[in-house]
């Protein structure tokens, strides 16, 4: 078996994009923003998932 996988923190810039790309998904959702709101739910997976595998891969 295999030991722990080992996590780093992700890069200031991809930290940034997530959380940037985030705020555009929550902010489509709130503020009804007719071309982003369809799209809300998965720009916020999208951030998610970036920051998880930033901290998964080590230099991301």
């Amino acid at each position: 078996m295999e030991g722990p996988t080992k996590l780093s923190p992700p890069k200031v810039i991809t930290w940034w994009i997530a959380v940037i790309i985030g705020v555009v998904g929550v902010l489509g959702q709130l503020l009804s923003i007719p071309v982003i709101a369809p799209y809300a739910f998965w720009l916020v997976a999208i951030g998610f998932v970036l920051l998880a595998v930033a901290t998964a891969v080590q230099g991301l």
